[in-house]
């Protein structure tokens, strides 16, 4: 079988709600990491095949096609097609993941899997509450009703029941993001995020400024401060602090095959090694990655040992903890450079934005595979494992 491989993988910092980011339009923002793309590639644009894009919130300025539009957006002739991928959460991964079956096949030998997500300009469930609004009904349909009497999907419960399930207290998701802002403020002071992102112009207090640092990273973090934060329902364990946080922002990778790589002349920088993504149940919905890297593991004839390196999604930090009780994984090599809790989570554009911050740790640390998995709303997940090169 063909190959599939990563020859870059770049993505611009977060940005918070209303925050530095806040002033771009999402198809000009994914159009600065298309361009990066194919600047660090040297690629002729026109020798792209494809542009495959995740985004959630398909709606206002994310609407009609957003990964066509980036690419009209872009440096990239009218010649290159472009496409729209909605797996929720794990939009971009899927759009990875649709990537590497293209060039694989043969049909295709360069493509740019992508996302995208401004949740300052498209505000989250935009696409549903907005048509339920005013009338044009709700995405819950008769049939789904009766399979699911009266069961409002929702990722909050369902966080909440998977705290449950695995035996999580709130000391111990309160600890698991006072370490993630203290991972990502070393990564950040020692610039290990500087190859990964794209950095962009933006205009604050009438003042231009390079935005090149995650804006969501608590860089005065305290234990204290994140214990003291009210918890999301009575009863419950989870709190703002310990979920991760709306972000705006892009992210994308290139991917070719052999023939892709020798038309480029570039080095690779990893390759995809296994790719899976399983259904599971949607009430309690995030808990799929657990059983989904677990499959995935066997079907690639690996170990949890065998993963020098893991990108769990923190969604909410029951979620990588629970990762970490589900598959016996060394903690120390889970979301080494801290994660959405700190970083931000700008929903589609985490697929590929995980993957980047993968694939560049495992150069920086010499490690062999990395695994990349998220929770993904309908109770789904992906995975994708890469062998460093």
């Amino acid at each position: 079988m063909a190959e599939a491989y990563i020859v870059a993988a770049a993505r611009t910092a977060g940005g918070r709600k209303g925050g530095r980011l806040s002033g771009w339009h999402p198809v000009d923002l994914a159009a600065q990491v298309i361009d990066a793309l194919v600047d660090r590639t040297g690629v002729d644009p026109a020798a792209v095949d494809d542009v495959i894009m995740g985004c959630v919130g398909q709606a206002g300025e994310q609407a009609v096609n957003v990964g066509r539009n980036a690419v009209l957006a872009s440096k990239l002739p009218e010649s290159v097609p472009g496409t729209s991928v909605d797996r929720q959460c794990g939009s971009s991964q899927q759009a990875l993941h649709f990537a590497a079956q293209a060039v694989m096949s043969g049909w295709q030998d360069v493509v740019i899997a992508a996302g995208v997500e401004s949740m300052s300009r498209v505000p989250m469930g935009l696409a549903a509450s907005l048509p339920a609004k005013h009338n044009f009904g709700f995405y819950k349909s008769p049939n789904m009703e009766d399979r699911y009497p009266g069961v409002q999907f929702s990722q909050f419960p369902g966080a909440e029941m998977v705290a449950k399930k695995y035996g999580l207290t709130k000391d111990e998701l309160d600890q698991f993001a006072y370490d993630s802002h203290q991972k990502a403020i070393r990564a950040t002071k020692a610039g290990e995020f500087a190859k990964e992102i794209v950095p962009v112009q933006v205009t604050v207090e009438g003042q231009k400024q390079t935005h090149n640092i995650d804006e969501g990273i608590r860089f005065d973090s305290t234990l204290d401060g994140i214990r003291g934060v009210k918890l999301l329902q009575e009863g419950g364990v989870i709190t703002a602090a310990t979920s991760s946080q709306i972000c705006d922002g892009a992210s994308g990778v290139m991917v070719v095959n052999e023939k892709g790589l020798k038309r480029l002349g570039v080095k690779p920088l990893a390759r995809i090694h296994h790719m899976y993504v399983m259904g599971h149940d949607p009430v309690i919905m995030l808990e799929a990655p657990v059983p989904a890297t677990n499959k995935a593991l066997e079907r690639a004839g690996m170990k949890i040992g065998d993963i020098d390196l893991a990108e769990v999604n923190e969604a909410f930090a029951p979620i990588p903890l629970a990762w970490l009780k589900g598959t016996g994984a060394d903690p120390s090599r889970l979301n080494v450079n801290g994660g959405a809790i700190a970083l931000g989570h700008p929903l589609g554009g985490s697929g590929t934005k995980l993957m980047a911050t993968l694939v560049h740790a495992l150069h920086q640390r010499g490690g062999r595979y990395g695994l990349q998995t998220m929770c993904e709303g309908g109770g789904l997940a992906n995975v994708t494992i890469v062998e460093r090169l």
